[in-house]
């Protein structure tokens, strides 16, 4: 999200940002550790009318697709994960997260899916 403008700075670790309406319900004053430097690649900003904000200003984030799945060998057991892409994430952003949860929470994305032997 953003960038926003910076209005002033607030002692040593705090900014206040200029915020748009939409977010109007959310505080203005930010410690320095949440916030980024501006990024100028206009295609990495999200704009906050698609992802469907809801009154509390949470989205649910949404599966779109796998990219990867793998195996790892522990002593005595074998875990399954599987990279995931989420809907307004970029591929480099795609996290790898435990298959069973995913499937648990998306089986209509695992019908082909071999399972662990």
């Amino acid at each position: 999200m953003g960038p926003y403008q910076i209005l002033r700075r607030i002692g040593k670790v705090a900014y206040v940002l200029y915020l748009p309406n939409d977010l109007a319900l959310v505080h203005p004053v930010f410690h320095v550790s949440l916030l980024k430097n501006c990024v100028r690649d206009l295609t990495s900003i999200v704009p906050l009318e698609g992802l469907g904000l809801k009154e509390n200003l949470s989205y649910e984030e949404v599966l779109v697709e796998i990219l990867d799945r793998q195996i790892k060998r522990l002593k005595n057991k074998k875990v399954a994960s599987v990279k995931i892409l989420l809907k307004n994430q970029l591929v480099e952003g795609a996290t790898w997260e435990a298959e069973a949860d995913m499937m648990s929470r998306y089986p209509h994305l695992f019908l082909f899916v071999p399972t662990l032997a």
